[in-house]
Formats: structure tokens, C-alpha cells, sequence
């Protein structure tokens, strides 16, 4: 399951994230997800600190989300996610869900995100310092197996 990869979330399965037919419902993996998204962001720079005193946010633009493996009530789960590209304006990054009792790959999700200006609602570059930083992430990120 844990090949050295970045943890981004431990969580658990709960009733009410649950269908009628007992499986957790499309619609949480993507919350789940977008958890981990935030641990994600603070490891490589983009801290909640960071969007509220320079006025930046990120926006996601892209998703695929591939359901490969059910998940019941009670299932311990763990998100792992690498970075997988940084452009001027954007990344690309991967989150892979896994069953943390079995291993059994549950989920992954690749995904665009876009760095904003939030005053003006446009994309930005990211700053040399960011940049750097997701640079040495995704070197790595990019070590890992998938």
C-alpha cells in the first residue's frame, strides 16, 4: 500500500457516507479526496497562511477519478498523493485511496489544479520560491512507484 508515498489522510468509512446499497457513495470519495488535497497543498507550500495573506487560491479544473474496489461502513482508509507535474500556472498531482486494513487499492484521482489571484479571479504564476519547492517535492514524488 505505503511505498514511501506521502500520507495526505487517514480516515474512516461512516454510515452516512454510505448508499443504499452499503457501499460509500461516489460522492464522499471525492470529499475524502478533497481533504487530502489540503494536507497536500501544505506540503508543498500552498498553507492556508499562504492563501489568506497573499491573496492566492488554487482551483481545481481537472479530475479523473477511477473507482477501483468497494469501501463498507467501518473501513479504515489512508490517501496517499504525489505530485506529478508543476506548470507555471498549474499542477498535476495524484491521490491513490487504499483500504488501510487490506491494502486493496480502493480509488485514485488525478487532478489540475490552477493557482489564482483571488482579488481578481485569474490564473497566476507561481512564485520562484513556490516553485522551488514543488520542484523538489516532485523529484521526490517521482521516486515512487505507482
Amino acid at each position: 500500500m505505503n511505498d514511501g508515498a506521502f500520507i495526505s489522510l487517514r480516515s474512516t468509512v461512516l454510515g452516512s457516507e454510505c448508499d443504499h446499497m452499503g457501499h460509500m457513495n461516489v460522492r464522499h470519495y471525492v470529499g475524502k479526496f478533497d481533504d487530502a488535497t489540503w494536507n497536500f497543498f501544505n506540503r508543498i507550500g500552498l498553507t492556508p497562511s499562504f492563501f489568506r495573506d497573499s491573496d492566492r487560491g488554487m482551483a481545481a479544473v481537472e479530475m479523473h477519478i477511477e473507482y477501483k474496489a468497494e469501501l463498507l461502513v467501518g473501513d479504515v482508509i489512508t490517501i496517499t498523493t504525489r505530485l506529478l507535474e508543476v506548470k507555471p500556472k498549474a499542477i498535476i498531482f495524484r491521490h491513490d485511496m487504499y483500504n488501510g486494513e487490506t491494502g486493496q487499492h480502493a480509488a485514485s484521482m488525478n487532478a489540475v489544479a490552477v493557482h489564482l489571484d483571488s482579488v481578481r479571479r485569474r490564473a497566476v504564476a507561481f512564485s520562484d520560491e513556490l516553485k522551488a519547492k514543488m520542484d523538489a517535492v516532485q523529484r521526490e514524488d517521482s521516486q515512487i512507484s505507482s
